[in-house]
């Protein structure tokens, strides 16, 4: 799931979150419960304030959720006091709302601190079975967390692609590097490397975006697919920096392949960013170069692409 659609859907969910307050507030005015009314007809409009944050920049997205946790913070020490039938309800919503909004580790920190408010805003409630639920429930809502952070961690270390494209990883590019390149000397074959360098990239997502930052990789990768043979290989070296390994390939097949992918940079024009901007060099592996010499070589020539 994109970064995109997650902030859509987070905007979603904390409009509705503010829906809702106004629901309350009106129902509060309605019962005539009139000392109520404030604190939920005060929390929808920074939850509406929250909702636009959610669609910015990632500062403002990270802001967004504390603004949220404050809110249900407020509404929880409000309702809990009160709500004799309902507070096991109301007293587990804060360490799951927590856990939800915050990094694992913050959260887990956060839930344990804030422990004796909670218990404590239940007035008759403390007890130790009260005490040893909200502890449990601390405890086993992280674990669904834990185990994303678990397979996440497991995925990134197995799968050879890169998160944002489709080009495969640093390592996985080294090791496929070293294998042609000893390929290419066992079968006598030459073996040549295209250096790409997008100096738009870090700037789209600073300025535009995740979606113009994802626009400008996608536009990359199907220049490359446009532009070269079904056993090519585009690896991701940096940030912005990306090796498309050509085996079997001279130097005039190497140009070749260069220029097309030029001239489909040059004519890939995108909303945010405009014509998008692409620095290449091609390199050949030399007559008895070793796989880490050459490895050295491509990183050195990208390093002169991003400082140029």
């Amino acid at each position: 799931m994109s970064e995109l659609h997650h902030a859509k859907l987070h905007a979603g969910l904390y409009t509705l979150a503010a829906l809702l307050l106004v629901g309350q507030a009106t129902w509060f005015y309605l019962v005539g419960d009139y000392t109520r009314i404030l604190l939920p007809a005060l929390l929808s409009p920074l939850l509406i304030t929250a909702a636009l944050m959610r669609l910015g920049q990632p500062e403002t997205a990270r802001l967004s959720a504390y603004l949220v946790l404050v809110c249900g913070y407020l509404l929880v020490a409000m309702e809990l006091p009160t709500q004799s039938s309902l507070a096991n309800f109301w007293l587990g919503l804060p360490p799951v709302l927590t856990l939800l909004l915050l990094p694992l580790g913050p959260a887990m920190l956060l839930n344990i601190t804030l422990t004796p408010i909670w218990l404590l805003l239940g007035e008759s409630l403390l007890d130790l079975d009260l005490t040893l639920g909200y502890l449990s429930l601390v405890m086993l809502a992280g674990l669904a967390p834990w185990e994303i952070l678990h397979q996440r961690a497991l995925l990134q270390a197995t799968d050879p692609l890169d998160e944002e494209c489709d080009a495969i990883r640093r390592g996985a590019l080294h090791d496929r590097l070293q294998s042609e390149c000893e390929r290419a000397e066992l079968l006598n074959q030459r073996l040549a490397v295209l250096v790409i360098h997008l100096p738009q990239l870090e700037m789209a997502g600073e300025q535009f975006g995740p979606g113009a930052r994802g626009a400008l990789l996608r536009s990359l990768c199907d220049a490359v697919a446009r532009s070269s043979r079904d056993h090519d290989l585009l690896g991701r070296e940096d940030e912005a920096d990306f090796w498309l390994v050509l085996p079997d390939t001279s130097e005039n097949g190497a140009l070749l392949v260069r220029q097309r992918l030029e001239e489909s940079l040059q004519r890939t024009v995108l909303l945010d960013t405009g014509p998008v901007e692409s620095r290449l060099t091609q390199c050949h592996l030399g007559q008895g170069e070793s796989p880490q010499r050459f490895i050295q070589r491509l990183q050195a020539t990208a390093q002169r692409h991003a400082e140029s």
